[in-house]
């Protein structure tokens, strides 16, 4: 199964290292390049991690901050996410003691019923 992978959000991290402090800041840089959004949801999308978000709204943040995406967001693998090994294939080159065949119960042998 592959990693489960997850992101952290450094929106606020990223304005305070450009001297924007509050969520508020936002509002007329955003206006500048054609984004309306209300003072909650700019609240909600400095304070939150967005789960969805236009990428007119990130390429707005990008070139306001000046920054990459590698600045706002960081891919991490999920906590409780395991790797769990590949299953063999079968009449694969696992051994027979390794794989599932060792594990599955043998069929059952059918007899001829004695009918006398």
């Amino acid at each position: 199964m592959a990693a489960k992978l997850d992101y952290h959000w450094h929106l606020r991290k990223v304005m305070a290292d450009r001297g924007m402090f509050s969520t508020t800041d936002l509002l007329p840089p955003l206006a500048e390049r054609g984004i309306t959004l209300s003072t909650s949801q700019v609240y909600r999308l400095v304070v939150e991690r967005p789960e969805r978000l236009s990428l007119k709204i990130l390429m707005a943040l990008l070139d306001i901050l000046d920054c990459t995406m590698d600045d706002l967001i960081e891919p991490i693998v999920a906590a409780g996410a395991v790797k769990r090994p590949k299953k063999a294939a079968a009449g694969g080159s696992v051994p027979e003691s390794e794989g599932l065949g060792g594990l599955r119960p043998k069929r059952a042998r059918i007899r001829g019923v004695d009918r006398s």
